[in-house]
């Protein structure tokens, strides 16, 4: 038979597991599941799908509680694991880490990511440094005891300088053409989308959302609209969970508009999953079109948990 439509949400902290078998294609037809250290067996039927778990993972059957049918779901049983987790490392992250990647000395071509337009080709900077927090300057308010000594400075990059922020980077424009939109938008000259905006004369504000960075040496690679921009949220999500000891967090438009607020619930979640519960899978993510394992297949990769509520009018009128 096919692989199993299960679903496995492990939490590395506490070492323990959620498995979802998904219902079966006939709704109330029976069921019996099999749960080994290294699959997961559901009999109806008189056929058997298996779904062999990745190396690295490996459950205590013994260990089962909770069992439960959620209508419109599926089977719902907690384990805890056999072994700490190791081996069951994420599939290859496309995206490119800025704050992990991004070295001076090194040549990179900035894509739009929407289209693949090339935005800024071959740049190599002298210096990448990351930027004080948003409000930075208010806070040095509150701890002088004489008048703002960094009123009047600006922290625009030079020439070689590229700046990084929570959710953008900072270049100098040099001597590039960019086209904007009521002087302010930058937009990409090919398919119209919304670069970043710029911040004075010399100075472009990029939105980490919107443009890909990529070595020159390599070829450019395209990624799913919403698949890169889940993961530069998770990405930005984690990143400021950890150095401002927060979990609460609110996603505003360039309009100042607030539309989600989104609660950080863990971030040392990793998901196993097998081909044929793809359609269950957007209760586990905010987007729909994320590439998902192919037929027959299980795959595993990171994951943040979080709850959000819609804050646009049609959804929450309050």
């Amino acid at each position: 038979g096919m692989a199993a439509r299960i679903l496995l949400e492990i939490r590395r902290g506490t070492q323990t597991a959620l498995l979802v078998v998904r219902e079966a294609a006939v709704p109330g037809s029976p069921e019996d599941v099999v749960v080994a250290a290294d699959r997961v067996e559901v009999r109806s039927g008189g056929g058997c799908d298996a779904a062999v778990l990745p190396a690295g993972v490996r459950l205590a059957p013994a260990s089962g509680r909770g069992l439960r049918r959620i209508p419109g779901d599926g089977l719902h049983l907690r384990l805890r694991l056999r072994c700490p987790l190791l081996g069951a490392a994420p599939r290859h992250d496309l995206i490119f880490n800025l704050r992990e990647s991004l070295k001076p000395q090194k040549n990179y071509v900035f894509y739009c990511q929407s289209c693949g337009d090339i935005i800024v080709e071959d740049r190599k900077f002298l210096r990448v440094l990351p930027l004080p927090s948003e409000n930075w300057s208010a806070l040095v308010e509150e701890w002088c005891c004489h008048p703002n000594p960094f009123a009047r400075s600006t922290l625009h990059p030079r020439r070689d300088d590229c700046f990084l922020g929570d959710t953008f980077f900072l270049l100098n424009s040099g001597d590039e053409s960019n086209e904007t939109k009521g002087n302010t938008r930058v937009i990409c000259k090919r398919c119209r989308t919304t670069l970043g905006e710029t911040l004075s004369t010399d100075t472009i504000k990029y939105y980490v959302t919107e443009v890909m960075i990529q070595p020159s040496e390599e070829n450019f690679r395209p990624v799913p609209r919403s698949q890169f921009v889940q993961s530069m949220v998770a990405h930005c999500l984690v990143e400021l969970s950890s150095s401002r000891s927060t979990f609460r967090f609110i996603i505003k438009g360039d309009n100042g508009k607030i539309y989600v607020l989104i609660w950080l619930l863990n971030s040392d979640t990793v998901l196993v999953e097998s081909s044929g519960s793809s359609f269950s899978h957007s209760g586990f993510t905010l987007f729909g079109d994320v590439s998902m394992p192919s037929s027959g297949s299980v795959e595993t990769w990171n994951a943040v948990k979080v709850l959000y509520q819609p804050c646009t009018k049609s959804r929450n009128k309050e």
